[in-house]
């Protein structure tokens, strides 16, 4: 059995350290059955491709392949051959393509360290011992931008059921912008924060506080974005992918990662996934 995780990790960590090898201006936004790109098989979700590769969709399989600069994707279904150009991708053999125009624009650097964090995040579990999360910790949001005016904040505390003091503050000032008292494990605030501010919120239950968080909102127009952008819960795989790129661009780490949870829940064919949730 660790023979068969460490085979795996190893996997995940090679797919996740080759997958921005190259000059890449499209990526890889879906994988379903055998693919191969220049034959090597099963290219890592995320992957960039250059112009001049070829690649192998297998019977019963396929791939979707979008253009960074442009947002247009390609499905390819096998079997076929396909070649990855300028502009498009041509087949060789095979069904040819189906696109759709999309609206994304990914960024080459997002895509770097998604990769980058996934590798790192590899590493570290194949040498680290598991260790107990403690009962008592504030879970959302504690760190980077929230993508929201009114987030929900979380917590775990021993008795769920235990009534606690939310206290929200403002950056600079000393007076709290908002007293509650939550329990159940999460609170939401009543009126919408200020865009571009820096908050800090503690909980304390029973008489001792379980923790100190802190984010950033994001801007107006930033938040109008992602109000537009948002796709359906039953949305194509791929939107939801790319949304989830598009928080983790704005800094939104916290719920990307919880995104990239769902998403790994819903394709356990793609380890990647559950490694960029990490």
């Amino acid at each position: 059995m660790k023979r068969i995780q460490r085979t795996v990790l190893a996997f995940i960590l090679f797919a996740a350290c080759q997958a921005f090898a190259g000059d890449g201006i499209a990526f890889i936004t879906n994988i379903k059955g055998e693919i191969a790109v220049d034959g090597n098989p099963r290219p890592a979700l995320l992957s960039e491709l250059a112009r001049g590769q070829k690649i192998v969709v297998g019977k019963d399989s396929q791939a979707s392949v979008m253009y960074i600069s442009t947002g247009k994707e390609y499905l390819l279904k096998g079997p076929a051959d396909y070649l990855v150009k300028d502009n498009e991708i041509s087949g060789s053999t095979g069904m040819p393509p189906m696109t759709r125009e999309t609206a994304w624009r990914a960024s080459s650097k997002v895509l770097a360290q998604v990769a980058q964090t996934s590798a790192a995040s590899v590493r570290m579990r194949s040498i680290a011992h598991a260790k107990a999360e403690p009962e008592a910790k504030l879970l959302f949001p504690t760190q980077g931008n929230v993508a929201t005016l009114q987030p929900t904040f979380r917590w775990r505390v021993h008795d769920a059921k235990a009534q606690g003091e939310f206290v929200l503050l403002l950056a600079g000032q000393e007076k709290p912008v908002h007293i509650a008292k939550a329990a159940g494990g999460s609170y939401r605030v009543p009126a919408k924060l200020l865009p571009e501010k820096e908050y800090s919120w503690t909980l304390t239950v029973a008489g001792n506080e379980v923790g100190t968080g802190t984010f950033r909102t994001l801007s107006s127009e930033a938040l109008v974005q992602i109000e537009r952008r948002k796709p359906a819960d039953k949305a194509d795989f791929s939107d939801r992918l790319l949304f989830t790129l598009m928080l983790q661009e704005m800094g939104a780490t916290q719920e990307a990662r919880e995104s990239w949870a769902r998403l790994a829940e819903e394709r356990a064919d793609l380890p990647e996934l559950a490694a960029f949730a990490k």
